[in-house]
């Protein structure tokens, strides 16, 4: 670690991840079933502070075990968009997702959406430097974090973020949707209790967070993930779609692991592979130019052929 990085860290570290996982409203069993997948944030995100040069930190990035992979990216997406925040003139991070970043970028993104929160910088106001079509990932990480560490705000009293456009909050509840599953400990009757105590008009998100979060970070047997599909019935296409995104997402960056083929069976009634597939397919010839955002086209895609 160089001198400049012990300070970084020092600075910007954050000193225990299961501190993190005992806040009020947590369940017992989250950090007994994530802390791996909490450490291994946590280790992007320092590797990211310590040192940025992008051959040492792929170098850290890559050591990390496959079906962990993707959180110490995300981990590394937080860490490089902090950085960038002090230094802006460095544009770290365009860097990394142009080269070693490249083929975890829906994580990355997620990572850089839970800077923003901790910046108090809003997502939306970030979109005209990232890709045209992920950037929207960028509201998910947002609303993950509010619900991890804000949570008596935004999970007990359900609070609407308000810097946030209409379309910008379902990327925010699908990441509150997140949350609710890692907080929980993926416990499914807890999940689908703080998703009841929802506004109706909320839970399609809040599901396909659950979803997605469920089939990339595991938790969950098999009868686990048919509990969430007997609760969440009604919004299967998200449940399915959050799944797939998950596969399309470890198939990319060749990480791909048995509990995320597993949520693809359950949800999608398809293997991984297929159902990452389906997403892929449905990002072709999406529009340049759209009053609805393409991101949006592609989601409703994807929904509409998982289920038919």
């Amino acid at each position: 670690m160089t001198a400049v990085g012990t300070v970084r860290r020092r600075l910007f570290g954050i000193p225990s991840a299961k501190a993190v996982f005992s806040r009020p409203g947590f369940a017992p069993e989250a950090w007994e079933r994530f802390a791996p997948v909490a450490c291994s944030l946590m280790e992007g995100y320092h590797a990211a502070l310590e040192d940025p040069r992008l051959s040492v930190l792929a170098a850290r990035l890559e050591a990390v075990e496959d079906p962990l992979k993707g959180f110490a990216f995300e981990g590394a997406g937080m860490g490089l968009a902090a950085l960038d925040a002090v230094t802006p003139w460095r544009r770290r991070l365009d860097a990394f997702v142009a080269g070693p970043g490249a083929p975890h970028i829906y994580p990355v993104y997620v990572g850089v959406g839970l800077a923003y929160a901790r910046l108090g910088r809003t997502p939306e106001s970030q979109l005209a430097r990232l890709d045209p079509l992920l950037g929207w990932v960028t509201a998910d990480g947002y609303g993950f974090h509010q619900a991890f560490f804000k949570r008596r705000r935004h999970v007990e009293q359900h609070a609407v973020p308000t810097r946030l456009t209409a379309y910008g909050r379902r990327f925010f509840d699908q990441g509150v949707g997140r949350a609710l599953w890692f907080s929980s400990g993926a416990m499914v009757d807890r999940v689908a209790r703080l998703i009841a105590g929802f506004p109706s008009d909320r839970h399609a998100d809040l599901w396909s967070g659950v979803g997605l979060a469920s089939a990339y970070g595991g938790g969950a047997d098999e009868a686990a993930l048919r509990s969430v599909l007997t609760h969440a019935a009604a919004y299967r296409p998200q449940l399915a779609r959050g799944a797939a995104t998950a596969a399309w997402g470890r198939l990319k960056a060749g990480n791909q692991a048995a509990h995320t083929d597993l949520g693809c069976e359950v949800f999608c009634g398809r293997s991984g592979s297929d159902a990452a597939a389906v997403v892929e397919q449905a990002a072709h010839d999406l529009p340049v130019i759209s009053v609805e955002p393409a991101y949006e086209i592609w989601r409703r895609r994807t929904e509409d052929r998982l289920m038919a």
